[in-house]
């Protein structure tokens, strides 16, 4: 179960952010909405009986504009209790900030379980022409490539509303978020449902009572992550770990259900405020 909490950068990603456009050619029509939400997390049903409870929180803080690129601030808490006195507790916190149009892109990440050492990954990637390049501080440091057709977290969303949008039902990316110890890149495959309008009824949370949300239409989405090394080396077709969420076309997400194959944790808002966002000049 590890792995719940080494992949949750990638939950991060998709979990609450309004992210920006990651591309002028590709930009949805904007605005993208700035604020802060709050998830709070429970177990759906557990596959194996390996974990009998989980609970937790995801804060996400967005902030940003087309001009000066985007902001994330998350924190992720998690318990999970295998029974037998076992608990597993999780704090992970990341900060990025990724530039409007796709090209740069800095993170840093600390990941701790129970009372161990926290896990540091701090670094940079720049896009440059048919590649990315990218620095490692921490854990050691280290620079490599990349495959420039990779895309970061940012654009990652911005491509999944763009193609929404154009009524397509399946997306292949290739992402890197950092995560891990910053050389995962993970192989996805997003599908898309038909929209949702925005004055069908639904089961109400902070979001869809907020005024700058009401008259916005959603896509049900489901994003599947593969890990891209064993993929190549051995066709391996078992995602790492899948998340389904409603999207909304300013890119906030609201019901959220993250399967981990042995078990499936499901994220209720909790809380959603808007922020203020500056304007271009």
């Amino acid at each position: 179960m590890v792995h719940l909490f080494r992949t949750s950068l990638g939950v991060m990603a998709l979990a609450a952010a309004a992210f920006g456009p990651g591309g002028a050619a590709q930009a949805a029509n904007g605005p993208f909405l700035a604020h802060q939400a709050l998830y709070d997390l429970s177990l759906v049903k557990s596959r194996s009986n390996s974990v009998n409870s989980a609970r937790g929180r995801i804060l996400y803080n967005f902030t940003g504009s087309s001009c000066e690129g985007y902001t994330s601030e998350f924190r992720q808490v998690s318990e999970l209790d295998s029974g037998e006195g076992k608990v597993t507790l999780s704090d992970l916190r990341s900060n990025s900030w990724e530039d409007a149009t796709g090209k740069s892109y800095r993170f840093k990440i600390e990941t701790r379980m129970n009372e161990a050492d926290a896990g540091r990954v701090d670094g940079s990637a720049e896009r440059d022409g048919d590649h990315i390049n990218v620095k490692l501080k921490l854990p050691a440091p280290k620079s490599f490539t990349l495959d420039g057709k990779i895309v970061f977290p940012t654009e990652q969303i911005q491509r999944i509303i763009a193609a929404a949008k154009d009524g397509k039902s399946l997306l292949e990316l290739s992402v890197y978020d950092g995560s891990d110890d910053g050389q995962k890149v993970y192989n996805t495959l997003t599908v898309i449902g038909q929209p949702i309008p925005a004055d069908r009824a639904t089961s109400t949370d902070p979001s869809t009572s907020d005024e700058h949300m009401k008259s916005l239409k959603r896509w049900p989405v489901t994003v599947s992550y593969f890990d891209r090394e064993s993929q190549q080396k051995e066709g391996e077709q078992t995602p790492v770990y899948a998340m389904a969420f409603e999207l909304y076309e300013n890119g906030v997400s609201r019901q959220l259900v993250l399967d981990y194959n042995d078990f499936v944790i499901s994220g209720a808002m909790g809380k959603f405020d808007v922020k203020d966002s500056k304007p271009c000049n």
